[in-house]
């Protein structure tokens, strides 16, 4: 990079043409506006922008008559403004904030200056704008040096770093992410803020510190975030479970340490596949420990159900003796929607150091479980070739548990025997099973 010429010439090569005209639309109402945050240094770093978010002089109910159908969107000036589908963020300038609890600010004031608005913002490389006064030519604002951080690839505080933490503690844990995220070198003074201030993050709620943890572990290599969190002592706060691993033998193995095998893990797994990832992190600490730590996390349910089950599964054997039968219950118990991903995990642990089965066996294992896939193998009720409303109209049986067990036992026999599901056979062997429970009954 050479300079801020250089640099303000690389940002208006890049801002989109349609954030260019919310630009000159706030200017032609005679209001001030800037391009911040984010997408500004990633355009410096060379990477993709994605959200291009403005700042403005302009109040949010002046906003919302420059444009029309515009929605106010918080308490916090921001309006979010539509062009061809595409959501805009535009934020009036702040000066100054009333935070509670380390948390969010409970109140804000507006301003008219861009340099005060920059001045509360996280970090230097977050606090570069680009735009025009009203009436004024397009330049590039980097009152705290966030240029030459970017060059260097350091991640430092704007101004005092224990007032930002203490402002708000979730910046704490965007450090580490945005250190992995973006390869930045976290600053001294910036990092020993965190140390002293990890506790703060306590005071979080669970949703925002699931919310940066999934958006660490989207990072190329999480674990450079994730080491940074131990070795501040955030991550002892927010899940101090995966903390104790340091220092633990990994599966047991001696020499291997737990959280350092978890490191690997994580980084073993692509990075697309997000809730692999997060199986991984969690996958020492066992299932009910997961579970309780996804709960605290607010983790969705749908990604928190499909963690907790890989976790007690991946350290499945694998016997070359296997039956097919065998393989179909592996298949029920794990799900079939799930196979993939325990697949991944396995290799992703394997390669971490758990050296547990050979390649070529894992391969001959998992093709024996597509050939059953692929072969339609009734793996739940609904591939049974009757149902509960077949057995009350053919054989009077009535609603209730003992129709539901009955289906259950037809399907594990129809496992054992893929050749049994059939509607004529079902049928029988369901009315020998409803005699026996009527014995039974009588008995």
């Amino acid at each position: 990079m050479a300079g801020s010429e250089d640099a303000a010439a690389r940002v208006a090569a890049a801002v989109p043409r349609t954030v260019l005209c919310l630009i000159e639309e706030l200017g032609a109402a005679g209001h001030a506006a800037y391009v911040v945050g984010g997408s500004l240094r990633d355009v410096l770093l060379g990477r993709p922008a994605k959200d291009w978010d403005l700042a403005t002089d302009a109040l949010p109910e002046r906003i919302l008559e420059v444009f029309a159908g515009s929605v106010y969107e918080n308490a916090f000036g921001t309006v979010v403004v539509r062009r061809d589908g595409v959501p805009f963020e535009i934020t009036t300038f702040r000066t100054d904030h009333d935070y509670a609890d380390f948390r969010r600010p409970h109140r804000v004031t507006f301003g008219e200056d861009v340099v005060a608005d920059l001045a509360r913002r996280d970090f230097t490389v977050n606090a570069i704008a680009w735009g025009r006064a009203a009436g004024g030519q397009p330049v590039l604002v980097d009152p705290f040096h966030g240029i030459e951080d970017v060059e260097a690839r350091i991640l430092c505080a704007v101004g005092d770093p224990d007032a930002r933490f203490r402002e708000d503690a979730l910046r704490m844990l965007r450090a580490v992410r945005l250190a992995a995220q973006l390869g930045l070198t976290v600053e001294a003074a910036t990092l020993a803020a965190i140390r002293t201030n990890a506790g703060l993050v306590a005071h979080l709620s669970g949703e925002r510190v699931g919310s940066e943890l999934r958006r660490l572990l989207e990072a190329r290599a999480p674990s450079v975030g994730l080491r940074l969190a131990r070795e501040t002592g955030l991550l002892a706060v927010i899940a101090p479970d995966l903390a104790a691993e340091r220092g633990a033998a990994a599966h047991g193995i001696p020499g291997q340490d737990g959280w350092d095998h978890t490191l690997r893990t994580v980084d073993a797994v692509p990075a697309d596949r997000p809730v692999v990832r997060l199986a991984a992190l969690v996958h020492g600490i066992g299932a009910h420990r997961t579970a309780a730590l996804l709960r605290r996390l607010r983790t969705p349910r749908a990604i928190a159900d499909v963690v907790v089950e890989l976790v007690p599964h991946h350290e499945f054997e694998v016997d070359p003796a296997i039956t097919d039968a065998a393989v179909r219950r592996f298949i029920v118990r794990v799900g079939r929607d799930r196979v993939d991903d325990l697949f991944e995990l396995r290799r992703a642990d394997d390669i971490a150091g758990w050296p547990v089965a050979d390649d070529a066996a894992l391969a001959t294992f998992r093709a024996r479980i597509d050939a059953e896939l692929a072969g339609g193998a009734a793996l739940d009720l609904a591939a049974l070739h009757i149902d509960g409303s077949d057995l009350i109209r053919e054989l009077g049986a009535t609603e209730g548990p003992a129709l539901g067990r009955v289906l259950d036992d037809l399907l594990d026999r129809v496992i054992d025997e893929p050749a049994l599901n059939e509607r004529a056979t079902l049928l029988r062997l369901a009315q020998g099973m409803l005699a026996a429970m009527d014995d039974e009954a009588r008995a």
